[in-house]
């Protein structure tokens, strides 16, 4: 049965995000080496973990940093990594766009790519459900998936190289991404916007800074539309 009040959302969302716990713990601590081995202390791993909340970005600001990149190219690279939440915003809207200010800057704040696609899935698949509850939903899966990942940045920063290379924790980043796209794909416009997503970001793979997203993700957006409304228009035509 759906959870009814705001609180039994909150929990539900909870819930949903603890799988992720077993790619967000390597992640984090994968990060916390990398940082602490990039001469960061505990501090500025914990100010980069609160404040930038971003894993991909993180991993590029600091591996700038430790080639002494100059600072502007660091923040735009680490901008660049993290212009798809712009994406997840923009189609977020319709759901909480009627949150009060306060909400919706903790809603933007705390929207990584888990709690994103965690409300996404969760609102497309109970779409009565009010604002209040779906507020609450998204807050339960932040609660589940950002604390993770500031704690276990620290421990992995305080551990540094007491952890073996031999664990491989960055098979975390591939695992992460395949868990949350896998069960969005359920149409033939998810397909092909997931395919054109796939080559454009290996035939641009050479692009600096991860610039190669930037060019893939319009292009697969533009293929789903397109294919969303051949759909349609078909379905149309059969009707």
């Amino acid at each position: 049965m759906l959870a009814r009040s705001p609180a039994q959302c909150f929990h539900h969302g909870l819930l949903h995000s603890l799988p992720f716990l077993l790619v967000i713990l390597p992640f984090g601590l994968l990060f916390g080496v990398f940082a602490a081995e990039a001469g960061l202390d505990l501090w500025q791993v914990l100010g980069f973990s609160l404040l930038v909340l971003a894993g991909a970005s993180q991993f590029t600001a600091v591996q700038l940093l430790a080639d002494q990149a100059p600072v502007f190219v660091v923040v735009v690279s680490a901008l660049a990594v993290n212009l798809r939440m712009a994406m997840y915003s923009a189609s977020i809207v319709p759901w909480i766009g009627q949150a009060r200010p306060g909400a919706r800057a903790a809603v933007a704040y705390l929207m990584i790519d888990q709690t994103y696609a965690l409300a996404m899935q969760h609102y497309e698949k109970h779409p009565r459900l009010r604002l209040d509850q779906r507020l609450a939903y998204f807050f339960g899966t932040a609660l589940g998936a950002c604390l993770p990942w500031v704690v276990v940045s620290l421990i992995g920063a305080k551990l540094g190289n007491a952890i073996p290379e031999s664990w491989a924790l960055d098979f975390a980043i591939p695992i992460t991404f395949l868990a949350m796209i896998a069960p969005m794909l359920r149409t033939l416009a998810h397909l092909a916007a997931a395919f054109v997503a796939m080559v454009a970001a290996l035939a641009f793979a050479f692009l600096p800074s991860g610039l190669g997203m930037l060019i893939a993700a319009p292009l697969a957006m533009a293929t789903g539309a397109l294919v969303e409304t051949w759909t349609e228009r078909r379905k149309a035509g059969l009707a």
